[in-house]
């Protein structure tokens, strides 16, 4: 339980620290507006043409008789675009951290330097495209775990009672872990550690990664709050990264005060 409480407070670390660094919270705005008009235009895309394309998939329909015809698409229509929006949650994280490389690469690498006690920050050595690359590789093989976790428990979620209380809670959770390891990602990447190794860290200290993923991943599902929250929520990972690897920062690395007293 005490892993909870730390994990959560290194998200608002995280908070904090953008909020005393201005100018790298405007640029870190940049990346999360971007793939915010990305998907609601896809989602757009979806609400308009969603029944058209149900009904085109679904041939043997089309001679069924009325209402049984109307209520079977309409509510695969309804099943699609809940879908289409629960990935849009989880995979927000993946594609804002890819289109947001450059910026969020130099935003973790500036928390690094100031909590460092030597002001200095891991650097990969690699050149960007091939940053690029295994972002973008290990974004995919993420999202389509995140993506089986995702239909399964959207599945449940029509088991009577337990789909409306207990799954709603299960998938909150799922989704936090794999936004911590996105985001996690971006410092560790730095740190030329692999996904598998990143993933077996993370399983290690679970209660450290619920306390830092869940809350953030039930303010996601808020529209436009990702968008303001993800500056803060690299540089809260960054920190926990920190933790993770066991670095030492400033603060830890401070000579505790002396408690000697004076006698006079």
């Amino acid at each position: 339980m005490r892993d909870l409480g730390t994990g959560f407070r290194y998200l608002l670390k995280g908070q904090r620290w953008v909020a005393q660094h201005g100018k790298q919270y405007e640029f870190g705005l940049i990346p999360g507006l971007i793939t915010l008009v990305l998907y609601a235009a896809a989602l757009v895309a979806l609400a308009i043409w969603g029944e058209s394309f149900v009904s085109w998939s679904t041939p043997f329909a089309d001679d069924w008789p009325s209402p049984w015809q109307r209520l079977f698409r309409g509510f695969l229509t309804a099943v699609l675009f809940a879908l289409g929006l629960l990935l849009s949650v989880v995979t927000f994280t993946a594609v804002t951290l890819l289109i947001g490389q450059p910026f969020y690469e130099n935003l973790s690498e500036k928390v690094d330097r100031d909590v460092s006690p030597d002001g200095t920050a891991p650097e990969s050595g690699l050149p960007l495209w091939r940053e690029l690359w295994i972002s973008g590789r290990d974004s995919l093989r993420i999202v389509l775990r995140a993506a089986v976790w995702g239909v399964l428990l959207f599945a449940l979620g029509f088991i009577p009672v337990v789909g409306q209380t207990v799954v709603p809670v299960i998938g909150v959770v799922v989704t936090g872990f794999f936004l911590t390891e996105e985001l996690t990602a971006v410092a560790l990447q730095r740190r030329r550690v692999e996904l598998r190794d990143r993933l077996t860290m993370l399983r290690s200290r679970k209660t450290l990664v619920w306390g830092f993923g869940a809350p953030l991943a039930a303010a996601f599902l808020v529209p436009f709050v990702a968008v303001f929250l993800m500056p803060g929520a690299v540089a809260g990972a960054t920190l926990m990264t920190r933790e993770l690897l066991g670095e030492e920062t400033q603060e830890e690395a401070a000579p505790a005060p002396d408690t000697e007293t004076v006698s006079w």
